[in-house]
């Protein structure tokens, strides 16, 4: 019998410890950016170690689950997702209060951020920036799409389209 008490004690506490991580991250300061979320993280786990009896896997164990889901949830909504809920996949109030009030804090601070980490992404695809000389030739906004026609050697402008910054190649064909 002690066998199967074993794993749900365990489980247990890996699950209140994730909640009491999700509500530390949630007092935290400031915007989420990813540097802020891997410090407050690294903290908040730190405490989790402090507090209570963990081995060093659980622990990294604990860490991962946490910032994977809150990865996930930060590219869901600025990706253009409809909220916490929808990400989620299930009625809000199925969740404890402090669950959710705590995912839509981190939420919250996380959006702040959301057109940086959309403009980070396209940076990141991104070949040529608006401000450069290129050499003559077909460009693909990274963000619309749209096709600019450099005619000669010219300094690139952001996209007529939208107005972002950021292009790559875009060959015939």
């Amino acid at each position: 019998m002690s066998e199967h008490k074993e794993p749900q004690h365990q489980d247990h506490r890996l699950k209140d410890a994730y909640e009491r991580v999700l509500s530390r991250l949630k007092e935290g300061a400031g915007e989420l950016n990813r540097e802020n979320l891997q410090k407050e993280l690294d903290e908040a786990v730190e405490f989790e170690a402090e507090v209570e009896e963990f081995t060093r896997d659980e622990l990294s164990l604990l860490r991962a689950w946490v910032e994977r889901d809150l990865k996930e949830m930060r590219r869901y909504l600025g990706a253009g997702g409809e909220g916490v809920a929808s990400w989620l996949g299930i009625d809000l109030s199925m969740l404890s209060r402090k669950v959710v009030e705590s995912l839509l804090s981190i939420a919250d601070r996380s959006l702040v951020e959301r057109e940086r980490l959309e403009e980070d992404l396209e940076a990141s695809r991104a070949d040529y920036t608006a401000g450069e000389m290129a050499a003559p030739g077909r460009m693909a906004c990274t963000h619309c799409d749209a096709i600019v026609e450099l005619e000669g050697i010219t300094r690139i402008e952001p996209c007529h389209q939208c107005g972002h910054r950021y292009f790559v190649r875009a060959p015939l064909g």
